[in-house]
Order: structure tokens, then C-alpha cells, then sequence
């Protein structure tokens, strides 16, 4: 059986915070525009599929993600450990469908979905479930969908994953090479890549992985 104890862990940190938490993301100043930027590409790509685009917002927090998607033009569900932020989700974008849940464990069938973004949603899992976490938005994405990952990342002497000291709750920090290994081992293949040097404020950079779902026969 799986130790899911990390995301009581999670669920409790996030819910002490969601009110302070949706106050800082709705402030234009922290706004990320390369994080946005390739939001808007993933949308692109998701929505190129018709019938097939919709998405799931893994870790939507208060939902500006997800709402951000709706008005990208794709039929999008937030998911969140968080109740709190669930009910923030909910008050904040009525018109909105959110639900609580985890990424280990999606409510979604096989192949149903076009696009799984998950925007610094895996930050917080243990590299040890990370592969379990990866196979589910695989097993729910049907072929030729796409995947967004955002999560803290390192320069060229970070070889795999390592701990650091967050704001809200215990998280890991991931060389891109390393998560996009894993990725490929679901059948997600790179389709891009970037790594945003920090700002002034921040302490390390950012890495993105946009992959692409390939049939095991191709």
C-alpha cells in the first residue's frame, strides 16, 4: 500500500493558507509570463484536438489557472488536495467545475482527457511517488494529448531531485533532465522545454516540460 501521509501533510499546510495563497496569485506583480506564456501554448495544442479538448488543472489552488484555461477555450476541471482551496475555486468561479483530489489518484477514465497541466503541483510530492503521480496523467490522457508540467528546478550540477525549505509545505526542486526521463518512461515525450532563471526575490529557477503522449506502437 502506498504512504500517502505527505498529503495530509499538504492538505493541512494549503488549507491554513488558501485565503493568503489566493491573495498573492491574483496580484498582477507575481504574475509569470513564461509560465503563462507556454500556458497558452499548451491551450493551443489542447484545443487542436476538437472534441478532445478538455483538461485537467492538477493543484488549481483557487482556480486562476483553471478559469485561465475556460477563457483559452478549453472545457477544464480543477482538482486540489486542498478543500479550502477547493471552496475558494468554487466561490471565486461559480461557472467553473472543481473538485478534491489527488494526482496519485486521478477521478478521470482512461485516455478521456486531452490535457493535464499540472503547474507546480508535483513540487510537493516525494520523488519516491513521483513515478505514480506521472502514470496517472498518463493513464488518463488519451494519444497525442499533452502534459505541462511546472516545478522549481536547478542548474546544470542538480542531477536529479533535491529537498528544499518552502513557504508553505515540505518540497523538492527537480533537474529537468531527470523529470523528463521519468516522462518518457509513461510514453510522454518532450515536445519543449525551458528553465526561467530566478528574479530578484526568487531562490531557484523554474523548469516547464511540455510533453506529448505517444501510442506504444508508434
Amino acid at each position: 500500500m502506498t504512504d500517502v501521509t505527505h498529503l495530509e501533510t499538504t492538505r493541512r499546510d494549503y488549507d491554513s493558507m488558501a485565503v493568503r495563497y489566493a491573495e498573492f496569485v491574483q496580484d498582477p506583480v507575481n504574475a509569470e509570463p513564461f509560465g503563462r506564456a507556454l500556458i497558452g501554448v499548451f491551450a493551443d495544442l489542447v484545443g487542436s484536438r476538437g472534441a478532445n479538448g478538455t483538461a485537467v488543472d492538477v493543484g488549481c489552488g483557487p482556480g486562476h489557472r483553471t478559469d485561465l484555461l475556460a477563457h483559452l477555450g478549453l472545457s477544464v476541471h480543477g482538482i486540489d488536495l486542498s478543500p479550502a482551496m477547493i471552496e475558494l475555486a468554487r466561490r471565486k468561479h461559480p461557472d467553473l467545475s472543481f473538485d478534491v483530489g489527488s494526482i496519485l489518484d486521478l477521478d478521470f477514465a482512461d485516455c478521456s482527457v486531452g490535457g493535464v497541466l499540472a503547474h507546480f503541483s508535483i513540487i510537493h510530492t516525494p520523488p519516491e511517488h513521483v513515478p505514480t503521480a506521472l502514470a496517472e496523467c498518463a493513464r488518463v490522457l488519451a494519444v497525442g494529448g499533452y502534459v505541462l508540467l511546472g516545478f522549481q528546478s536547478g542548474n546544470d550540477t542538480l542531477q536529479n531531485w533535491e529537498a528544499f525549505d518552502h513557504k508553505v509545505s515540505p518540497a523538492y526542486r527537480w533537474s529537468i533532465d531527470a523529470l523528463a526521463d521519468l516522462l518518457r518512461a509513461q510514453r510522454l515525450f518532450e515536445v519543449a522545454r525551458l528553465r526561467v532563471q530566478p528574479g530578484p526575490n526568487g531562490r531557484f529557477p523554474d523548469g516547464h516540460l511540455l510533453v506529448r503522449k505517444i501510442d506504444a506502437a508508434d
